[in-house]
C-alpha cells in the first residue's frame, strides 16, 4: 500500500477496527487549481481519432472472441468446449467492460471535444450493454458532485449501525460474506439500475428507467426517454437474434459475459469508494474537495490496461473527470506529490481486498463531529 499503508498503533480501544492508518479528514492544504497546474496540459486534451481508436481496438478484440467461439467451439470435443466456453465468458466480459469504460468516458465528455459524438458514441455502447445512458449520466454526475457526503452521494452510501439490516450479524462471517460478494456482484448493478440498491435514500421510488423518477429535473426526462428507447431497440435485437439463433446461442455468447461486465462494475465501484482508511462526511463538513479525496486508486494487474486505468487512476478522475483515460496514468503520477498523505493507493490482490472490505466496512461511525470512518463491530 502506498501513501497511507502499514499500520496505526494510536487506536483507541474497541473503537479500533482496522489497522490500517487512516488518511487525513482536515481540510487540505492545497487548492483544486494547485492540484491542476501540477498536471501536464496537454493532459487535458482529448483526441477523437485517439479515442476512436481504442474503441475500435476493443470492438476488434471482441469480434474476434466472437468469430471463434460462434465457429470453433462447436467443433471440439465435450470436455474441451466445456473448458472454452467458461474461458470466453471471462474474456469477452473483461474486454465489454473496457468498453463500457469507454461510454463511461463519454458520459464525462472526455472522448472528444465535441458534446454530439461524445452523447452518440455513449448511447450506442451504453445502450449495447443495456445500460441507459443519459439516465447513468446523471445520476453518475450527481455522484461526482457529492462523492464521499452521506446525505447526498449516490451509490454505495455507507450507513449508521442503526441502519444495518438485523440479520447482518448472522451473515458477519466468512461463509456469509463470501455469500454476500457474490449476490452483490451477479445482481448489484441491475438492482441499482432498477431498483436504486445501495443509492442514496430519495422520499419515493427511485428507477434509472423511469423518467419522472426524483433522481432527475424536468429538463433531463426527455433524455431519459432517449435512453429508454435506446435500450428498447437494444432489446428488440438481442429477441431477434434469439428467434433466429435461439436462447442458448444468446445466453452463451452475449448473456454470459454480460453478467460479467456487471459483476465487474460493481465490483470495481465498491472497491473505489469502501476503504477502511477512508472518511466520509455528513452535510456540516463536507467540502467538494475533500470528498473528491475519497477514494482509492487498486491495481488489477494486467486488467489495469484492459479496464481502461478506470480502476488504478479513480483520483485523478474524480479531480478531473474529462481527462481522457490516455492521459490517466501521466495526470496520477502528476499529482501525488501535491496530494501527499491525502492520496490513497491500495495494491492489495484484489481478491483478498473485496473480503477485508467487506469484512472491515459494514458501517460508518463518527469520531468527530461530521466525520465518518467505517467499523466493523455489530
Amino acid at each position: 500500500m502506498e501513501a497511507n499503508g502499514g499500520f496505526n498503533p494510536d487506536g483507541k480501544g474497541e473503537e479500533k477496527e482496522s489497522h490500517i492508518k487512516r488518511v487525513p479528514s482536515t481540510k487540505p492544504p492545497f487548492t483544486l487549481s494547485q492540484i491542476k497546474k501540477a498536471i501536464p496540459p496537454h493532459c487535458f486534451e482529448k483526441s477523437l481519432l485517439r479515442s476512436f481508436s481504442y474503441l475500435v481496438y476493443d470492438l476488434l478484440i471482441s469480434s474476434l472472441f466472437g468469430y471463434v467461439a460462434i465457429n470453433h467451439f462447436h467443433l471440439l470435443p465435450s470436455h474441451l468446449a466445456y473448458i472454452a466456453w467458461p474461458i470466453y465468458w471471462i474474456l469477452q466480459g473483461c474486454v465489454l467492460t473496457g468498453i463500457w469504460v469507454i461510454g463511461h468516458e463519454c458520459g464525462h465528455q472526455a472522448f472528444s471535444d465535441y458534446r454530439w459524438v461524445d452523447n452518440l458514441v455513449g448511447l450506442i455502447i451504453h445502450s449495447a450493454l443495456l445500460v441507459p445512458y443519459f439516465s447513468w449520466k446523471y445520476s453518475h454526475r450527481r455522484h461526482h458532485s457529492n462523492i464521499g457526503c452521506l446525505d447526498r452521494d449516490e451509490v454505495f452510501v455507507p450507513k449508521p449501525k442503526s441502519q444495518i439490516p438485523f440479520y447482518s450479524k448472522y451473515l458477519n462471517n466468512p461463509p456469509g460474506r463470501a455469500l454476500g460478494i457474490a449476490l452483490t456482484l451477479l445482481l448489484g448493478w441491475p438492482l441499482y439500475l432498477t431498483f436504486n440498491a445501495s443509492g442514496r435514500p430519495y422520499p419515493r421510488f427511485a428507477c434509472h428507467f423511469d423518467p419522472y423518477s426524483p433522481i432527475y429535473s424536468d429538463r433531463e426526462r426527455l433524455q431519459i426517454y432517449i435512453s429508454d428507447l435506446g435500450i428498447f431497440a437494444a432489446t428488440f435485437v438481442l429477441y431477434r437474434i434469439a428467434i433466429a439463433q435461439g436462447p442458448a446461442f444468446l445466453i452463451c455468447i452475449y448473456g454470459v459475459p454480460l453478467i460479467f461486465v456487471n459483476g465487474f462494475l460493481v465490483l470495481i465501484t465498491y472497491l473505489q469508494h469502501t476503504h477502511p482508511s477512508l472518511p466520509h462526511y455528513d452535510s456540516s463538513e463536507w467540502e467538494w474537495l475533500r470528498g473528491a479525496l475519497v477514494t482509492v486508486d487498486r491495481d488489477y494487474g494486467i486488467l489495469n490496461k484492459v479496464f481502461h486505468h478506470i480502476a488504478d487512476t479513480h483520483v485523478a478522475h474524480h479531480l478531473f473527470s474529462t481527462i481522457p483515460h490516455y492521459h490517466a496514468l501521466e495526470a496520477t503520477k502528476a499529482i501525488k506529490p501535491v496530494l501527499g498523505e491525502y492520496y490513497q493507493f491500495d495494491a492489495t490482490q484484489i481478491y483478498k481486498a473485496v473480503f477485508r472490505e467487506a469484512k472491515e466496512c459494514l458501517y460508518v461511525k463518527p469520531d468527530e463531529k461530521g466525520v465518518f470512518w467505517y467499523r466493523n463491530k455489530l
